[in-house]
């Protein structure tokens, strides 16, 4: 049986893994059962991404008017819009290319399936198995995928997950009506993206609000907004079955307080009702891996997972599913797998951030205003308006704007910050400066003068780390949307 130093299942962050290892003088096998280069490259967050921004510009122009600005209808290149988004996605064959013919690294093209807890053979696209082989360490990051809602008639009607829509199921132009089953993250991005080109769109969805991990008054304000758009939004609202007829496809939705059902006939169904594990595809049950009731492989502080020298990170240990979250563990995972010294790195998702790349945009850091009284007696919350700064009413924002987006802080009695929300143009841009803040600070460098051999001191934790203080001290530049994060703290008020 041949034998492997390190088996990396998954080459999205799985990657980043091959140099290091190759550089250890470990041999090395990766295992990928699609495109090289994940979920992230080939049909995530980067060409969903060239999709938004189009969409983006037309709601930018459909806005113009409030600054006297009238622009004609634009005339839409769906196949400029697919060629950009396919050179990207097409980038998965230079890493694969890349990836042959290397010195100590064997690349397998089919799915993983453990045999036993530290030997594995690979499903091929053919149906055949390779050798069996064994392996000394393992990274399991073998992601996710769509999870598909039993909902009768629905493998008869068919319908489009992001997989299959970057890929066989990519439409040769905008649909003309489509209902979104799921109005979570990617579910509301798609929304923008295909209300903006003209589609008629409809989601679903069973929770109370649209983005249901966001401040209530953040997926008020976008079902507000999405309402204005032409965006139909069926919240507290399931799906019962799906058929063809020769008018289309008929989706058959039922209220969940009221029981009352109604039809929507559209051409295309595209479900995006969240995210399921590939440990059954793994064959993870003939290894001593633990895993939650859902699927999710359970891992400790250094991403080790219940059995040894395995570790597990990314979409597939159920925690944060945003890529920048893997690049994070990747980074502690490398340390703790490579470092002679053993001096192990902990992960810490308190601070995890995201964004929503729908319209409005969203971003997010820390927590909610529930979740901070949930752990604090009192906290103080402040709220400011794009339309509240110059620079905000210049881009067209007026105070009692339907489309007048906010920020949201949340600070404890020490000023120390527990989480900031926002929506509106920039989002994503405009909370950096925060997610720097919540973790800056927490270990001062402070000068020793009597130890010459060790010139600083870091064991001591500074009292400003994480809060307000910089902001206070740093001149905001005026006229700019800064303003709209910085001044927050000056609507901060006190919530018991």
């Amino acid at each position: 049986m041949k034998k492997f130093d390190i088996v990396i299942i998954g080459s999205g962050v799985g990657l980043s893994f091959v140099g290091s290892a190759l550089q250890k003088g470990m041999t090395c096998a990766m295992i990928e059962n699609s495109k090289f280069g994940g979920t992230c490259l080939t049909r995530g967050c980067i060409p969903s991404k060239i999709l938004v921004y189009p969409a983006d510009v037309i709601r930018q122009s459909q806005h113009a008017k409030k600054i006297g600005l009238n622009f004609t209808p634009p005339e839409i290149s769906w196949d400029i819009i697919a060629e950009r988004m396919w050179s990207r996605i097409n980038k998965s064959s230079d890493i694969e290319n890349s990836l042959d013919d290397t010195m100590n690294l064997s690349v397998f093209k089919g799915n993983g399936e453990f045999t036993a807890p530290y030997t594995m053979k690979v499903k091929m696209k053919n149906g055949e198995y390779s050798e069996e082989f064994r392996g000394e360490k393992f990274i399991i990051a073998a992601g996710g995928r769509s999870f598909i809602p039993p909902i009768n008639g629905l493998s008869e009607t068919g319908y489009v997950t992001s997989e299959n829509f970057f890929g066989e199921a990519f439409p040769r132009k905008p649909w003309r009506s489509l209902v979104i089953i799921g109005g979570g993250a990617i579910g509301t991005e798609f929304a923008h993206i295909f209300s903006a080109l003209g589609t008629k769109v409809t989601v679903v969805e069973m929770q109370t609000h649209l983005v249901s991990t966001e401040e209530e008054e953040i997926s008020l304000h976008l079902e507000e907004q999405f309402a204005d758009n032409g965006i139909n939004v069926m919240t507290n609202n399931k799906v019962i079955t799906v058929k063809k007829t020769i008018e289309g496809k008929i989706v058959t939705i039922e209220n969940v307080n009221t029981g009352r059902k109604s039809d929507i006939t559209c051409q295309e169904i595209f479900i995006s009702s969240g995210i399921r594990s590939n440990t059954d595809i793994l064959k993870i049950e003939n290894t001593d891996i633990k895993t939650d009731k859902r699927g999710w492989i359970i891992t400790n502080e250094y991403l080790e997972t219940s059995q040894k020298n395995i570790w597990a990170l990314g979409d597939i240990n159920g925690k944060y599913q945003f890529r920048h979250k893997a690049n994070y563990e990747t980074n502690i995972c490398i340390n703790n797998i490579f470092n002679l010294h053993n001096n192990k790195k902990s992960a810490d998702y308190t601070k995890i951030p995201w964004a929503i790349f729908t319209h409005p945009q969203i971003a997010h850091v820390g927590m909610t205003e529930k979740q901070a009284l949930q752990n604090k007696n009192r906290i103080l919350v402040g709220k400011n308006n794009y339309s509240a700064v110059a620079k905000g009413f210049a881009m067209g924002y007026s105070q009692g704007d339907t489309d007048d987006g906010f920020v949201k802080l949340i600070v404890d009695e020490n000023m120390k910050i527990l989480g900031v929300h926002l929506i509106g143009p920039h989002a994503a841009v405009l909370i950096q400066s925060f997610i720097y803040l919540m973790n800056a600070g927490y270990s001062c460098t402070i000068r020793n003068e009597d130890d010459k051999t060790n010139m600083y001191d870091q064991s001591m934790s500074c009292i400003e780390g994480g809060t307000l203080d910089p902001i206070y001290n740093s001149i905001v530049i005026h006229p700019s949307l800064s303003e709209v994060t910085g001044w927050v703290i000056g609507n901060l008020d006190w919530v018991n």
